[in-house]
């Protein structure tokens, strides 16, 4: 990792920058042109992208068939289905906690007006669970358990065929099992985002995008939002940040960096301390640790590009995260709780020297699907909301509208819109001969 001691704020921007970031036009151009393959092509480009992609040159069927599925889910271990089932259940007793009222509170603005919201599940949605080098069983869980609570009609999910095999990783099929979920895609990257927008022979075109993954499928998600169809939010490559004090372990910190590394070279870890002693030994922990690691040569391809900084106190160590805006904020520190309310952009954070970031990612409860890139300054994290929309209500009296009508037709009279001010008008002016109308039409039907 770099190392940078007591940098000026001045130069605080540059050193917050993403690796990525220059790429990110030449990403864009790439994602665009498969987005419009697979509009003209439909199947037959997600195929040659599966045969081009992702090394399965003999896929026929897009869809995993019911037999797919039991064979897939009956090569899972024991102790992993044992895992995933409690994970499951610890995201689900989190999420289930977010439901929202069927019908909020009405609301009476004023006197004859009445106004309330109904929170009504987003109909057909996509989830997007990356399978490249590692497969993540884990996002599905992560995106299939609130789909599932929030009553979504149509779930697809899309993830890459297996390299060489064409066939699903059995963790993500057994894991679909477990959710009741039937439609599985065998198709990755921006190919599947674009498949999920336009609709294909196999994949049905769904109403919003859920699910992280690598550079081209965040840019291919932001193609999907220009054409109508909503996205969870902008989630890239991963990211931690730790805030590290000397009270931390180096062991602890080092393993917690690593954590992220270890995802490929995308990938961003940065260190903030106060302490000269622990950036030391934490640079010496991670050259041990990589050692032991399978996945050795891509950490050490995203520390090239990660830094290690050494801050002043606190307040410097909180003003750089809050700039930086982490997807992961880990706070090894003394005390925790105090520097947590100091935080203004994370996507998810993990308090006090026993919390690391992996216990988020698969199974505390909270969802691990949140904003890279600094989109924390905007966005939050999947939560059971993300799969609902709100729709408004209002109902006024006669007597309402009447009372309203001056502030309305004042208002529309000024913006020039008298079409707007005449809805108004005529209901107020024709409002005695519409409920007599009515009145006659109801004696009539007794």
């Amino acid at each position: 990792m770099q190392v940078f001691r007591y940098p000026d704020p001045s130069t605080w921007p540059a050193l917050q920058r993403r690796s990525l970031a220059d790429t990110q036009t030449e990403v864009l151009a790439r994602a665009a042109a498969i987005f419009d393959d697979v509009t003209h092509r439909g199947d037959a480009a997600l195929l040659a992208y599966a045969a081009e992609l992702d090394g399965a040159p003999g896929l026929t069927d897009l869809r995993v068939s019911a037999e797919e599925m039991a064979a897939g889910a009956a090569q899972v271990p024991p102790a992993l289905q044992a895992a995933i089932r409690q994970a499951l259940h610890n995201i689900e007793v989190f999420h289930a906690a977010q439901r929202p009222p069927a019908q909020e509170a009405e609301v009476e603005t004023m006197l004859g007006v009445r106004c309330w919201r109904r929170a009504v599940p987003v109909e057909r949605v996509g989830l997007y669970v990356p399978g490249g080098s590692a497969p993540l069983f884990s996002t599905l869980l992560m995106l299939g358990v609130p789909a599932r609570l929030a009553g979504c009609r149509q779930v697809v999910v899309c993830t890459p065929p297996g390299r060489g095999t064409g066939l699903v990783a059995p963790a993500i099929l057994f894991a679909a099992r477990e959710l009741g979920l039937t439609t599985i895609i065998k198709a990755g990257g921006a190919q599947a985002v674009a498949a999920l927008t336009v609709g294909t022979a196999s994949v049905p075109a769904v109403d919003k995008i859920f699910g992280p993954g690598n550079r081209y499928v965040t840019a291919a998600k932001q193609l999907a939002a220009q054409r109508g169809v909503a996205i969870d939010m902008p989630a890239g490559p991963s990211e931690v940040l730790v805030i590290a004090d000397a009270s931390a372990h180096p062991a602890f910190v080092a393993a917690d960096l690593l954590s992220q590394a270890e995802h490929g070279p995308d990938s961003q870890v940065i260190l903030l301390t106060d302490s000269e002693q622990l950036l030391e030994q934490v640079q010496a922990e991670i050259a041990r640790q990589l050692l032991d690691l399978p996945r050795a040569e891509l950490a050490r391809q995203a520390l090239v590009e990660s830094r290690t900084l050494l801050l002043a106190d606190a307040a410097q160590l909180l003003a750089f995260s809050n700039q930086y805006a982490p997807e992961h904020l880990i706070l090894a520190v003394a005390d925790p709780v105090a520097y947590a309310a100091g935080v203004i952009n994370a996507g998810s954070v993990f308090m006090g020297h026993y919390t690391p970031e992996s216990v988020g990612d698969y199974a505390s409860g909270t969802n691990h699907t949140l904003p890279t890139s600094g989109y924390a300054r905007a966005y939050s994290g999947v939560s059971l909301d993300s799969f609902y929309k709100k729709i408004t209500f209002q109902q006024l009296t006669p007597a309402g509208l009447a009372a309203l009508a001056p502030t309305v037709e004042a208002m529309a009279e000024a913006e020039g819109l008298t079409a707007h001010a005449r809805a108004v008008s005529v209901r107020r002016e024709l409002s005695g001969e519409h409920a007599e109308a009515v009145l006659t039409r109801s004696a009539a039907q007794v």
